[in-house]
């Protein structure tokens, strides 16, 4: 489906300012927005909203649809009468996100809200609950097993619980009515908030681009919900078949990411009905989608249980052809982007084309090499998106002091200057946001470190690590200049988008 020309920035709501510790989807998602119209932003890209387990990673979820109540602003809960200013006790830091404590406080703040909201009636959640009951049942029911078990994963709860005996989850959600309603409450809390800003968000023009993780978690309610959608061992129901990536160039043993890998012949079976609730559930919450790890519907590489390493995976056929049609027929146009990133054959490419959806162009990717290198401008096509970076990667500055002689060369020819000078480190983030806005490629994304003009100390996720990642925060609406909103404003309307 192609776009019209526009850009826009990538940032979680995790990284934006707030005095809860984290980012939520209070007035600083707000003035973001206000940041995005008067800079001529026309799209707003987030990662995965889920709720986040060991990791704090989005892309390891406890569910495909539910919300992270991490999220949710406890500003708002106190203007709903549901918290007041004398909960809010605890001073914690600006900067980044200490999970930990976040987690902590967060959840003493939900739990008084949900008892001021037990002592009243609001129809708009009995409506709520009962609309989203096809996911919402299941979720609650499993975010409160889990809290039972202490967060262990469900295969080795009680086996009547674990393989979903309808009697014992029955006696179950009974005896613990105020666990499970108040799994439902956080979720009608975060939809309710989330809802409101997206509107607000298009009514400045503003679409929201979501993110599918292509894997969900081992432990999430999507696996224990509908264990036959993935490959799982008959006994253990621990993962059979693992998800990764093969050895390449960035990793001599690939990536053994653990996930369980699908069951398509068993999805096709079903006319892909899991795929199509979970792509009708994201498009109710966002305007565009971003499928990550995209060449995974074409072939995906599946490495057996025992594996420490990705070495000894193999390529096993997708049915991506089938799966995008039959999301065609029942959806209509199909507002995607694909990330395209990794090895891609021509199969994977011929995919993209049928259905028009544009790939990833990365300009840190773009000058390590030559002339052909997929990533340089003047190979791009105008189908496609083109990031300065993306939340895997260095930011613009911190990958400009990284960068070895070559690349700084190559990037500064490229730009026309004389042979032996090179860009100002001062000015390099700029540089390459001008680089992405003028391309042919019809939509642009740029992190907003970069039009910070932070260094590596502001990077999002350091793939194949744990500690540290998805922290990152600016500590001020105040950040957001004029001065900064003008200057990407006038380059936005230079290059038409």
């Amino acid at each position: 489906m192609p776009f019209k020309r526009a850009s826009g920035i990538l940032l979680h709501p995790t990284s934006l300012p707030s005095r809860f510790g984290i980012g939520d989807l209070g007035k600083a998602a707000y003035e973001l927005i206000d940041f995005l119209e008067s800079s001529g932003q026309k799209l707003w890209q987030i990662l995965p909203l889920g709720p986040t387990g060991y990791g704090n990673s989005p892309y390891m979820s406890y569910s495909a649809i539910a919300g992270n109540p991490l999220l949710i602003s406890p500003d708002t809960l106190k203007d709903r009468g549901l918290l007041s200013e004398d909960d809010f006790t605890i001073e914690l830091p600006t900067d980044f996100v200490d999970f930990d404590r976040v987690i902590s406080y967060k959840n003493k703040l939900f739990k008084t809200a949900y008892e001021n909201f037990r002592r009243s009636t609001d129809p708009d959640f009995d409506k709520f609950c009962k609309t989203e009951a096809g996911w919402l049942e299941d979720y609650a029911l499993f975010m409160a097993l889990l809290e039972i078990n202490h967060g262990a994963a469900w295969n080795v709860w009680e086996p009547e619980l674990a393989k979903r005996d309808p009697q014992a989850l029955a006696e179950f959600a009974k005896v613990q009515e105020y666990r499970v309603t108040f799994q439902k409450f956080l979720q009608f809390q975060f939809f309710t908030q989330w809802s409101h800003l997206r509107n607000y968000a298009n009514g400045k023009n503003v679409q929201i681009v979501g993110d599918i993780p292509i894997y969900v978690a081992h432990n999430s309610a999507d696996v224990w919900t509908s264990p036959e959608n993935f490959k799982l061992d008959p006994d253990t129901s621990e993962p059979a078949q693992m998800a990764g990536v093969p050895p390449d160039y960035f990793s001599k043993t690939g990536q053994l990411w653990g996930n369980p890998v699908y069951d398509w012949d068993v999805l096709q079976k079903t006319n892909f009905a899991w795929w199509i609730d979970r792509f009708k559930s994201m498009l109710r919450y966002v305007d565009i989608v971003r499928i990550d790890h995209f060449r995974g519907f074409e072939a995906f590489w599946q490495v057996a249980a025992g594996e420490e390493t990705a070495i000894d995976g193999k390529w096993i056929k997708a049915p991506g052809i089938e799966l995008f049609e039959e999301l065609k027929a029942t959806l209509g146009k199909l507002p995607i982007l694909a990330e395209d990133l990794g090895m891609i054959t021509p199969e994977v490419e011929a995919l993209l084309q049928r259905f028009e959806f544009p790939g990833m162009r990365v300009l840190l990717f773009a000058f390590g090499g030559d002339s052909t290198n997929n990533y340089l401008p003047h190979n791009y096509v105008p189908n496609s998106l083109v990031y300065t970076g993306t939340h895997d990667n260095d930011t613009a500055l911190g990958w400009w002091v990284k960068a070895s002689k070559h690349e700084k060369q190559l990037l500064s020819s490229y730009l026309g200057y004389p042979a032996g000078q090179l860009v100002s480190s001062d000015h390099i983030s700029w540089v390459l946001i001008r680089m992405a806005l003028s391309s042919v490629s019809d939509l642009s994304i740029v992190p907003l470190q970069d039009i910070l003009s932070l260094d590596n100390s502001a990077r999002m996720n350091r793939p194949g690590t744990v500690v540290g990642n998805w922290s990152w925060r600016y500590e001020s609406s105040e950040d957001l200049t004029e001065e900064l909103s003008q200057k990407l404003l006038q380059m936005t309307r230079l290059y038409g988008r």
